[in-house]
């Protein structure tokens, strides 16, 4: 970034365009940044790191002012982060975020996650990228409590960068103000009893996605569901090589050959 030039940020998310979240993420951010936010046109929502291969992506500008571009797209938010840095960007950006997630993605749940999908992309190249969820489903939850450390952490990251490779996965407790930050790992955990069957008037039988979330390890005090489930904001530091370097240097001992 030159001198005296503001930062551009990329922003998505998976809950769409006109989510509350991102547009709060859009408010609290505008006075320090460039922003460009390309957006589904819808909530995708569980969509990871789906790319659309079958169709032709549509993406359509609904917004343009000083300091802010917004679009909207068909795709999914992996989409959306490939198609701006390919064509819609001026200049590569100082950020990608994902965000502000309507609903935990802490544990387990990184793997499934939309946002999460936008900050990886974002990772993957080369582009320090964080997202940001709220522990709250509510389609008008409240974020104002967060949105003072969303602005620290950006305001860090972006003096002190992330290592290549590497990301931050940011889960806030659903509660009016909290005890701190904590830098985490993930928890171990499970989804069980993830659909719910039902029958169809004609007979056949239907699912619908539900399920539990099980903490494996409650008691572990450096998990970011123990930081969330007592006040703390938790910040997972991410990364993309998930190479089992254990178990491989383990396998350099084991005989494959015929």
């Amino acid at each position: 970034m030159e001198k005296n030039m503001r930062p551009l940020l990329l922003l998505s998310n998976d809950d769409g365009v006109n989510a509350k979240g991102i547009n709060e993420l859009i408010r609290t951010l505008r006075p320090m940044a460039d922003l460009i936010v390309v957006a589904p046109d819808g909530p995708r929502s569980g969509f990871s790191g789906a790319i659309t291969s079958e169709h032709p992506l549509r993406c359509t500008k609904v917004k343009e002012e000083e300091g802010l571009t917004v679009y909207q797209c068909n795709g999914t938010p992996v989409d959306c982060v490939k198609l701006a840095l390919h064509t819609l960007v001026p200049r590569t950006p100082d950020l990608v975020l994902g965000g502000i997630n309507h609903g935990d993605n802490s544990s387990v749940n990184v793997h499934y996650s939309g946002t999460m999908g936008v900050v990886i992309e974002g990772c993957l190249k080369s582009i320090p990228s964080i997202g940001f969820s709220l522990c709250n489903h509510d389609t008008d939850a409240d974020f104002s409590p967060l949105l003072p450390y969303v602005n620290r952490i950006v305001e860090e990251v972006l003096k002190m960068g992330l290592p290549e490779g590497t990301c931050l996965n940011v889960n806030f407790p659903d509660l009016p103000q909290f005890a701190g930050v904590r830098i985490c790992r993930q928890t171990k955990g499970v989804w069980t009893n993830e659909f719910a069957q039902a029958t169809h008037p004609n007979g056949r039988n239907y699912y619908w996605m539900t399920g539990n979330y099980v903490n494996q390890e409650p008691e572990s005090e450096d998990t970011d569901h123990w930081a969330m489930d007592h006040g703390y904001i938790a910040i997972t530091p991410t990364q993309i090589d998930v190479t089992a370097y254990k178990l491989k240097k383990e396998m350099e001992t084991w005989n494959f050959n015929l």
